[in-house]
């Protein structure tokens, strides 16, 4: 088993496509102990100067310009626009591909975003025998920018994903339903009485979880400042990520608020503060909301990414596991529903607790476990 070599190629184009990048790392080194695994950024600078230039662009238009960045999304989805799209990127990023494979030997190339994974497939049609190619699809939904033609094994987080690859014309044999991976801290229990002591939490107030994703997005002023309507005791957690000015002003606005509210930066206390939470309030990131369903926790999702986030958001109210506030002005009401109606959060955590996939990364694991035994024997 020391002779295998994985390179898992990854974006930090918001944290998720890295974070899962992480969980399948984390069940590859269980099965794998000496193996050589890497996990790459395809978007530094120092690795693909195109990707990285799509990133910056990518965060600009959000900042700046986000119904921009939807209709691209709206563009690129569809085949003719998606397809040019695709070929262009890949071209582009092919050398950086070809120089990561080369410094790296790999038996397995695993990508967690579209940009590397063309950059891959341009690479394997090329040499299809060089490597083992799989993709991981980070969001609950199909979009044309995933579809790739050369990729030996790809894993979604649901049936109807695998139809629509399927429609696209790709082997069904290859398509594996697993869920999206998350850490394995996500899949273990958490005693709740003992987190709330740590945490010096009070058992007879809610406590309300406030996520912006790694970048800090996701309205979360927004909601505090609906937050601070309610009349009856709240406890409110909030993770910043890595937007330290936002940190701050939750900082500062705890000081003077009627709730008790405490702030964290990019923090690995989310298991704890989910276990702890009685909903979340967050942008319907893919990663996030899968380790929410793994933690059986409500989900209240809005100002999403235009694109995949919205399709999250949809998805995700229709099972009944969310609240999804398309309209920001409502808010204020969904919260203070929720804040009255404990049936109702249950009846949330039961759906919850019926559609998550806890296990993705090992199941992940375990077919490439069995794809490199099959390219072994056939090389034999």
């Amino acid at each position: 088993m020391a002779e295998r070599r994985f390179l898992i190629v990854t974006a930090s184009i918001g944290s998720g496509h890295s974070k899962a990048a992480e969980a399948v790392e984390e069940e590859l080194k269980k099965v794998y102990p000496k193996a050589f695994i890497r996990i790459v950024d395809f978007s530094a600078w120092d690795v693909s100067p195109a990707t990285a230039f799509m990133k910056a662009s990518y965060l600009f238009m959000l900042h700046f310009i986000p119904n921009l960045y939807n209709l691209m999304y709206c563009f690129t989805g569809g085949k003719a626009g998606g397809l040019s799209v695709q070929s262009l990127i890949s071209a582009s990023t092919a050398r950086d591909i070809r120089a990561l494979v080369r410094k790296y030997q790999p038996d397995v190339v695993i990508c967690t975003h579209p940009f590397p994974a063309g950059a891959a497939s341009w690479r394997k049609a090329r040499h299809p025998h060089e490597f083992l190619f799989a993709t991981a699809i980070t969001d609950y939904s199909v979009h044309q920018m995933w579809i790739y033609p050369n990729v030996d094994r790809y894993f979604v987080a649901r049936e109807a994903m695998k139809t629509d690859l399927a429609a696209a014309g790709l082997p069904t044999e290859h398509i594996y339903v697993t869920g999206i991976p998350i850490m394995e801290a996500f899949t273990q229990p958490v005693d709740r009485t003992a987190t709330f002591r740590r945490l010096n939490l009070s058992p007879d107030s809610p406590v309300v979880l406030l996520m912006g994703g790694g970048l800090g997005l996701g309205g979360v002023e927004a909601a505090l400042t609906e937050l601070e309507q309610f009349a009856g005791s709240i406890q409110i957690l909030v993770v910043a990520g890595r937007n330290e000015k936002l940190r701050r002003r939750v900082e500062a606005l705890a000081r003077r608020s009627r709730h008790e509210i405490r702030a964290w930066g990019y923090s690995s206390e989310i298991r704890a503060l989910m276990a702890a939470a009685s909903f979340l309030i967050t942008k319907p990131g893919a990663l996030t909301i899968s380790e929410a369903l793994a933690a059986e926790l409500p989900l209240v999702l809005h100002d999403p990414i235009p694109g995949p986030e919205a399709q999250n958001a949809a998805y995700m109210a229709r099972c009944g596991v969310a609240v999804w506030v398309s309209e920001p002005k409502k808010l204020g009401e969904v919260l203070q529903q929720l804040l009255t109606e404990p049936e109702r959060l249950q009846n949330m955590r039961e759906r919850a607790r019926a559609m998550k996939r806890p296990n993705a990364a090992h199941n992940i694991g375990a077919v490439l476990i069995d794809a490199l035994e099959q390219r072994s024997d056939e090389e034999a």
